[in-house]
């Protein structure tokens, strides 16, 4: 028998998440170290998952298969294929970050103030949402994914909510309402949509006779499981429906800026940069695969709302005053790009999804993360409270500076392949929604150039003259995010060269070609 290297690549944190948790409260810093050395584990088998795999082999490897609640056919089934490793390398790569980055963001106020809970808690947490989104890539068993699916919003509701940002301009008790708030709308939400999606995992389940992914997208594909058009359209919207909450697209979107503005900004980080994931992921992995019919039927409103998002997003970041929120809108808007290349049905609009995903994580992480150590510093989210911090804090204003570059996709930037491919992929089938999308490109311009010129240039204000640079401990957690944001965009062959193959696959199951160009290629 095999070693089950995907079990224990999800193993490993949910147990570090326990022993980190029992950690006695007198002994906070061992729990930081116990989590980070954890995380750093589950990094070094993320990598051992990465150089097994195959791109050129099996579509689904390094499989497990064990029998667990046998009378409703539910197995315990993981398999991952080349998009799954990607986004299983971005997940276990960003958690080591987060920990450093929140290394005292669960820390007991210097009042003695309890009104936090213990550091413990915080870091389990974390590591718990690892392990769930780990397996969520990993399930080829449709209920298997749901529970994990459905899972990771419980300790995701108590870092909201729990351990909030503590710059807040209107006081303690507000802040805590504000908190209070954005936990439970980001929970509502996501029940809600996944309450329907569970709907349609029992109507898959009595049309299929099964939850194994990979039986039903084989029976599908031979004729032996033919769904009714009318039956295949709702279920395909049943789970649609709850991967674009998660997603988010818009209009169910509205938990994200909530969300985001009140955790912390490690927190934030782990929010749209690996929790997020999972809705997109979902799409191309369950969406596409087992209903490929009702997939090109609900193209053409889905790449409609994938272009809301995207213009929607960028124009209300242009205009926010809080910074986190603004990166939040971004996000949204950045979304709406996967989006569309998903279900531009082409393999360069899936490609460029596929790798917009894992360099949207990265990108993302740098910004929000260099953002929440400038706001820990003058303990303002407000972009109004900030001018001329280059002059006082040069790396941290260089770091934030790329980190936003990043993030308007400047060439030579990992973000900039990935948004090219997707306009391509969607121009080539649907030329009107590539040209609307690039608007979202000028307004990313604007809203990023202004974040940086509102709070890095300029005189110097009074209250940030005396801000430090960026410590040892932050160039740890920056240097390389930074670093992986220009090779990806100067070498993106590792990734691609990974997600293409699984992309192909996914364009057989719709049923999908790439258009022909109308010129041929001079010989």
């Amino acid at each position: 028998m095999s070693f089950p290297l995907l079990t224990a690549t999800a193993v490993l944190p949910a147990i570090g998440a326990i022993a980190t948790a029992a950690v006695p409260a007198a002994r906070r810093t061992v729990a930081k170290w116990l989590a980070l050395l954890v995380s750093l584990g589950t990094l070094a088998l993320a990598i051992t998952v990465l150089v097994r795999f195959d791109p050129d082999g099996d579509r689904y490897q390094l499989t497990e298969s064990h029998a667990w609640i046998a009378d409703f056919g539910v197995r315990y089934e993981l398999g991952v294929d080349g998009i799954a490793v990607a986004l299983i390398a971005l997940t276990a790569l960003l958690i080591p970050f987060i920990v450093l980055a929140g290394w005292h963001d669960a820390d007991p106020l210097e009042t003695g103030s309890r009104r936090w809970r213990p550091t413990q808690g915080f870091f389990a947490l974390i590591l718990a949402v690892e392990a769930m989104v780990i397996l969520s890539f990993e399930a080829t068993d449709v209920f298997l994914f749901y529970i994990f699916f459905e899972a990771m919003l419980i300790p995701m509701y108590f870092l909201i909510g729990g351990f909030g940002d503590r710059a807040h301009e209107h006081g303690e008790k507000v802040a805590s309402t504000q908190r209070s708030y954005a936990a439970v709308k980001f929970l509502l939400y996501n029940l809600v949509g996944g309450l329907i999606m569970l709907a349609a995992v029992i109507g898959l389940y009595v049309v299929a006779g099964n939850f194994s992914l990979t039986e039903i997208a084989e029976a599908r594909a031979n004729g032996s499981l033919d769904m009714a058009t009318n039956t295949e359209r709702w279920l395909f919207l049943g789970f649609f429906f709850a991967f674009a909450v998660k997603a988010p697209l818009w209009p169910l979107h509205t938990w994200l800026p909530n969300a985001m503005q009140e955790a912390t900004a490690p927190v934030a980080v782990l929010i749209t940069a690996v929790v997020d994931k999972v809705g997109t992921f979902a799409m191309l992995r369950f969406c596409l695969q087992l209903f490929p019919e009702a997939s090109k039927w609900a193209t053409p409103a889905i790449l409609v709302l994938a272009l809301i998002s995207i213009v929607y997003g960028a124009l209300l970041a242009v205009g926010q005053r809080d910074m986190k929120r603004l990166i939040a809108y971004a996000s949204i808007s950045h979304f709406g790009f996967i989006i569309m290349g998903i279900f531009a049905m082409t393999s360069q609009g899936q490609s460029g999804a596929t790798l917009y995903m894992v360099n949207h994580g990265i990108s993302t992480a740098a910004l929000m993360l260099v953002a929440g150590f400038l706001i820990s510093r003058r303990g303002s989210r407000l972009i109004a409270d900030y001018g001329g911090v280059q002059k006082v804090a040069p790396v941290l204003a260089g770091t934030f500076l790329i980190g936003g570059l990043a993030t308007l996709s400047l060439p030579g930037l990992a973000p900039f392949v990935s948004e090219f491919l997707v306009l391509v992929g969607t121009f080539t089938r649907y030329p009107v929604v590539g040209i609307i999308a690039t608007f979202g490109i000028v307004l990313a311009a604007l809203y990023t150039l202004v974040l940086y010129q509102r709070t890095m240039t300029g005189p110097v204000k009074p209250e940030v003259s005396a801000m430090p640079d960026l410590r040892v401990r932050e160039l740890v957690v920056v240097a390389p995010l930074v670093v992986l944001l220009i090779f990806l965009g100067v070498y993106p062959k590792p990734v691609t060269d990974i997600v293409n193959p699984a992309v192909e696959q996914t364009m057989s199951d719709v049923q999908k070609k790439d258009p022909q160009p109308e010129v041929e290629a001079a010989k």
